[in-house]
């Protein structure tokens, strides 16, 4: 063979060869911050296909750049999938850092850098008023509120960021790489303020290990359940599925009813609930909800709600617990509607004052009504001024897959407010006694379609009476 014959030989074999060579993938991606719940920190955790060093160079936004720098480590992730592909999750945690300041950061190694991004150091004062965006059920495909969120988030509207279960739909689809393009999505966001979640049903698969695995919660439970503080808040994420995926642990359920005591009765000491009056909870499925989609809240007492007695032992529920230790707001999601409800307690709320006067008043019984509809709602003129029981909001319509569902036509009288618009919700804690909630219309180009104040001057157990 020939000088020319052996070239054009070696030239249609390079294809081959070059497929034949894995590739380096020493980049990091799927950057996202999150808050470790110690005063002057955050976590930035990331992902790469190889194994590197893990570093954070970060600068005071203004100053010489990268002129401080944080290591941390990464550890080995192998996918369940049929191909177990491996990702290796870097961690480094930031210390020191200003409250209220601003940074300029990148993440990687001398093998690879991230892109620049920045965010804002946390102010750890009680009378900070943080300002939060949260949602529930956000896929991979139909992400529809992302693009609003992503410029809001970039503009410096939310402090923190909470996702209330169900990721990607589903993260661990296509050997882990549509969990790999969501968190690819969402560095849009999550990049410049803390990403705090909770796990969804559809975290389950492979033992929920894509959730436990991509993200960096506060705490020793891998981000199943766990609680922090941020000004005069404080707020409790929890896992709704040890209600439901039994088959991990029945054990689970039990650690995390003890554990969610112990941390009530932490926050509810007076030195504690004097500095943060404000108890927020957030898990993905809701105790109510009207939808007519024949799940959990609907087709009878919630797990959540009213806990289980197919189990040895029994499983407790959690809205007595909740009650008793007086939690002000209860964040959900997995129902693809946006859904208010008036405080509610027991399945029982009042009626409408027109509804009661109707059916049920006169004479005495009119007092007893209007008694009814203070027990539950402050006022009929103002049911969030001094509500009696704890106040609910669904938020699960972000955008995914599955589309957004239908309401029930005739839904219990603890609903409030009901909307199957794209969308999402805003919250603020203003102060000690003023906290604020308003829904986004995606599908009206951002128009607030809803909003309300909750106003208590006393908070705890006593406030209910």
């Amino acid at each position: 063979m020939g000088p020319a014959h052996a070239a054009c030989a070696l030239l249609s074999l390079a294809p081959l060869l070059v497929l034949g060579v894995p590739p380096i993938w020493t980049q990091p991606e799927q950057v996202h911050l999150s808050y470790p719940g110690e005063s002057g920190s955050m976590v930035v955790t990331w992902t790469t296909f190889n194994k590197t060093e893990s570093y954070v160079e970060y600068s005071l936004m203004g100053g010489r750049l990268f002129e401080m720098t944080a290591k941390g480590e990464a550890s080995l992730f192998v996918d369940s999938g049929k191909e177990k592909r491996k990702m290796f999750i870097h961690r480094v945690i930031l210390t020191g850092l200003k409250p209220a300041a601003t940074y300029v950061y990148h993440c990687g190694s001398a093998e690879g850098w991230s892109d620049i991004f920045f965010f804002t150091a946390l102010n750890n004062s009680t009378s900070f008023s943080p300002r939060f965006a949260l949602y529930g059920d956000l896929g991979n495909e139909n992400p529809q509120s992302l693009a609003r969120l992503q410029k809001e988030t970039q503009q410096g509207m939310y402090d923190v960021i909470l996702h209330i279960g169900d990721f990607a739909y589903d993260m661990h689809e296509d050997n882990a790489r549509i969990g790999d393009e969501f968190m690819r999505q969402i560095q849009s966001i999550a990049a410049y303020v803390p990403y705090m979640t909770c796990p969804g049903n559809h975290e389950a698969t492979y033992n929920f290990s894509n959730y436990r695995n991509r993200f960096s919660m506060p705490g020793n439970t891998e981000s199943l359940w766990y609680s922090w503080n941020l000004g005069s808040a404080h707020i409790i994420s929890l896992s709704t599925e040890v209600y439901f995926y039994l088959e991990f642990g029945l054990e689970l359920l039990f650690k995390q009813y003890e554990w969610l005591m112990k941390d009530l009765e932490e926050a509810n000491k007076p030195e504690n609930r004097a500095v943060r009056p404000w108890i927020i909870t957030m898990g993905h499925r809701p105790m109510y909800c009207s939808d007519d989609d024949q799940d959990d809240c609907t087709t009878f007492d919630s797990y959540v709600r009213r806990g289980r007695n197919d189990t040895k032992p029994s499983a407790p529920g959690l809205e007595d617990l909740f009650y008793l230790y007086g939690v002000d707001v209860e964040l959900w999601a997995h129902e693809h509607t946006y859904e208010r409800l008036w405080p509610v307690y027991g399945d029982k709320v009042s009626s409408s004052p027109h509804s009661c006067i109707y059916s049920l008043c006169s004479g005495s019984v009119t007092e007893m009504c209007v008694f009814l509809f203070k027990v539950f709602n402050g006022s009929k003129e103002q049911p969030y001024l001094n509500p009696k029981a704890p106040v609910h909001i669904i938020t699960g319509s972000a955008g995914c897959r599955e589309r957004t569902d239908r309401f029930n036509p005739n839904p219990k009288e603890w609903s409030a407010f009901r909307s199957t618009d794209y969308g999402y919700t805003r919250m603020q804690v203003v102060n000690a006694t003023h906290l604020y909630l308003e829904q986004v219309s995606d599908d009206q180009y951002g128009k607030v379609i809803d909003s309300i104040w909750v106003v208590k001057e006393k908070h705890g157990y006593s406030s209910w009476f």
